[in-house]
């Protein structure tokens, strides 16, 4: 990453996707939670349950496709072109609009940050890019805020955990799904 003095904007745009330890570890868990929906259901549901596991696994890389861009103009969070007709959501913020950090507590003891504009608006800053670190940097040398009080919004352990117990989740089923014979599988459900 280049370095910038004080105010000075980035001088290559730079793209923070959702860190990959985040995003995986999600898109595990999806699997985990539902590839067994289809053995365990009623014969009649079956497949519909298998034609959504591939809709809803799309549906979850949409989602954790988010990205922040900065460049010269400001900060824009949203979605790359393959999704962002379908999630709509996003923000841009031009660093001559952005005026100060307010930090909230959340009801898990963990903090939430939000970006204010001069125009009044409140816009989540993002804690789940990957080179979290770089990130805050870049906005606090182009913004000239304070950022150095600003963490993740949960430790990497809490994810390495999920990551965990999903793998052990997928194993378990496919143990199951591999040794077991089949009329034994689905007639659990």
């Amino acid at each position: 990453m280049a370095s910038n003095p004080p105010g000075e904007v980035p001088d290559q745009p730079q793209t923070y996707p959702v860190a990959p330890l985040i995003r995986f570890t999600l898109l595990g868990l999806y699997l985990a939670l539902v590839l067994p929906l289809p053995l365990l259901a009623t014969p009649p549901l079956r497949p519909s349950l298998t034609a959504a596991l591939p809709l809803g696994f799309v549906l979850m890389a949409a989602l954790l496709s988010e990205r922040v861009r900065l460049d010269q103009e400001g900060i824009t969070v949203g979605h790359p072109r393959w999704c962002a007709w379908l999630l709509r959501r996003g923000w841009q913020l031009p660093w001559g609009q952005l005026e100060a950090l307010t930090s909230v507590g959340t009801s898990q003891g963990g903090r939430v940050y939000y970006l204010r504009s001069r125009d009044g608006r409140r816009l989540l800053l993002p804690q789940r890019v990957a080179r979290f670190p770089a990130f805050l940097l870049q906005v606090q040398r182009t913004s000239g805020l304070d950022l150095s009080g600003v963490g993740r919004i949960s430790p990497a352990w809490t994810y390495w955990a999920l990551a965990g117990l999903s793998l052990t989740m997928l194993l378990g089923e496919l143990v199951v799904i591999t040794t077991w014979p089949m009329d034994k599988v689905t007639s659990l459900g």
